[in-house]
């Protein structure tokens, strides 16, 4: 048995906090009844209806994806598009990307069921950090450097500190390459934060999110997480 709002966080109807007010505001029943007290377990045959949807609780799915770059980070694109669930077959539960990868961003992207997971992960407040490998027009000078390390406010948007460093350079084609490692999730922030020093991206790939690295993986290819690394996931995000 599991709280009430736990199952419908986990099953991605809305954040734990989110999931309480449902509750407190009558809008879920629980075998025809409406339950408005905190705290209420449920089972694995309890039939749960938020505003009137049966809520399916599916077994949990964690996947690792190598998203190509031109892929929609979305589980559905109203344009038909193909996007980053279509790369993952023979998962009959309904995943859904953990955060998103721009539409010309490759690397590592995560699709679970999990909603509880998936809030966290991408909540600033755990701050599990996510690494970038940029290729970039410029040099990049200290002082460029300096200004990624403490962090700026881009356009009224301000971004945290990051732990960036120089992988290469090409001092013929005036080119570099730098690793970015940030905890934030904000809209195009990488290449805002490059753009800001002089440095716009050419080419952006992420490397690593929290322990997990693409090792083993090409472009387009996915794997199922395994259960020690689900555990330190949740380990990071305060779950256990």
């Amino acid at each position: 048995m599991e709280r009430l709002q736990k199952v419908l966080a986990h099953d991605g109807v809305a954040s734990r906090r989110q999931s309480e007010k449902l509750i407190m505001s009558g809008r879920v029943r629980v075998n025809g009844t409406v339950v408005t007290e905190l705290g209420t377990k449920v089972g694995v045959h309890d039939k749960i209806v938020v505003d009137g949807v049966p809520v399916t609780t599916e077994a949990p799915v964690y996947i690792m994806l190598y998203k190509p770059r031109r892929i929609i980070s979305t589980a559905n694109d109203e344009k038909g598009r193909k996007t980053v669930v279509d790369l993952v077959e023979g998962i009959p539960q309904r995943i859904y990307p953990v955060g998103r990868l721009d539409y010309d961003t490759a690397g590592l992207l995560l699709l679970t069921n999990d909603g509880e997971l998936a809030n966290r992960l991408t909540h600033p407040k755990y701050e599990v950090e996510k690494t970038y490998i940029a290729k970039v027009n410029g040099i990049p000078s200290n002082e460029a450097m300096k200004a990624l390390r403490q962090g700026m406010t881009v356009d009224g948007e301000t971004y945290a500190p990051a732990k960036g460093k120089i992988v290469s350079v090409d001092d013929k084609k005036k080119t570099a390459i730098v690793s970015l490692a940030i905890h934030e999730g904000k809209n195009h922030q990488v290449k805002k934060m490059l753009d800001a020093v002089g440095l716009p991206v050419e080419k952006l790939k992420r490397e690593q999110y929290g322990f997990l690295t693409l090792k083993g993986l090409n472009a387009g290819e996915s794997r199922h997480l395994k259960p020690e690394e689900v555990k330190e996931l949740r380990r990071l995000t305060g779950l256990i």
